[in-house]
């Protein structure tokens, strides 16, 4: 037998309510009192109501769904950073969609039909990169969009983001302190605004002290290409002595190769550094210098301008930036001065 479906009307009848009351109860952020919550609460316990999320979307227009776009998961930042960001729209009253896509607005593209077809009322794209006819498609659906842990050059979107360009310069200060002579970087995926303007800022920062890369190669965020990009670059007859890699997923697949396969020494015959402080980042195997997103900081920020965009409709774009603190740890040569 199936199971009988409560109404709010029977609520309402039950409660000696409106059934507009019962509403305002089950819309996140309507303005009702402590007692009339607790008597219509109380009642839909009792009968086992369940408010229809999908009927009064038809009926609002609105259905309090975020679509959540993601390339990759097996990058330790991302897990923690979406759970966080899934709490904060949690709290706001909005439900999360995650949806699979690769790095590049053509696999971006494959499920933008379906992300549509949910009626999403945002969207928020991680570590996913748009084409321009992709950009327009989704403006002119007019649902907003924000960026995070991304930019985009045309700045038709919000978009949210660590200050990477400070941060690569702050990890190339802090090599030279050390004294450090050959220094080189292992790249992330070349697509990615990230890992541009984290290598820009850390030649930057190179250039500034006379400096330029000694040996540079290309890990594209990827654990295993990041293993094959350090066993390139420390295989060379002069390999180098630091190395700025641009994320701690591809950093800790570079040490295990640096220590287990050809013998080095870290921090003694050569000093690691990288970017994002991942859980493990702070692991005593790993233990590895490297800059702090401020994801906490972050997550507001898109939150925010998810909201703008939904509850007041403001689509001005917002380009926000962090600074994130260099974490100081055991994989690198510590100079005399502190550069936190």
């Amino acid at each position: 037998m199936g199971r009988e479906i409560v109404t709010s009307m029977d609520v309402a009848r039950q409660a000696g309510v409106s059934q507009s009351a019962v509403s305002r109860v089950f819309t996140p952020g309507a303005s009702v009192s402590g007692p009339m919550r607790e008597k219509v609460m109380s009642v839909a316990r009792e009968l086992g109501y369940r408010p229809n999320v999908l009927a009064r979307s038809l009926i609002t227009g609105r259905s309090r769904i975020i679509g959540l776009v993601v390339s990759y998961l097996d990058n330790q930042y991302y897990p923690v950073a979406l759970e966080k960001l899934s709490h904060a729209l949690q709290e706001c009253g909005y439900h999360v969609l995650i949806f699979m896509a690769g790095p590049t607005s053509g696999d971006f593209e494959t499920v933008l039909e379906e992300i549509l077809g949910y009626q999403v009322d945002g969207i928020v794209m991680a570590s996913v990169s748009m084409s321009s006819d992709l950009t327009y498609r989704c403006a002119d659906e007019g649902i907003p969009v924000v960026l995070f842990n991304r930019t985009q050059d045309e700045g038709r979107f919000s978009a949210v983001t660590s200050d990477n360009e400070a941060g690569g310069r702050k990890l190339a200060e802090f090599l030279v302190a050390g004294g450090h002579r050959r220094i080189g970087y292992i790249a992330g995926w070349e697509g990615a605004s990230t890992q541009r303007d984290r290598e820009a800022g850390f030649r930057a920062g190179l250039a500034a002290a006379g400096r330029e890369l000694h040996a540079r190669e290309v890990g594209s965020y990827d654990f295993e290409q990041a293993k094959i990009a350090a066993r390139r670059m420390f295989a060379a007859a002069d390999p180098p002595d630091a190395v700025f890699i641009a994320n701690d997923h591809m950093a800790i697949a570079a040490m295990d190769v640096m220590r287990y396969e050809l013998g080095l020494k870290i921090p003694e015959g050569v000093s690691v550094v990288a970017y994002d402080d991942v859980p493990m980042a702070a692991w005593p195997s790993y233990d590895l210098t490297t800059v702090r997103q401020p994801t906490n900081r972050m997550v507001e920020a898109v939150v925010e301008a998810l909201l703008a965009g939904i509850e007041k409709g403001d689509t001005k774009p917002r380009r926000v930036s962090f600074a994130g603190p260099l974490m100081i740890r055991g994989s690198a040569r510590k100079p005399q001065e502190d550069h936190r």
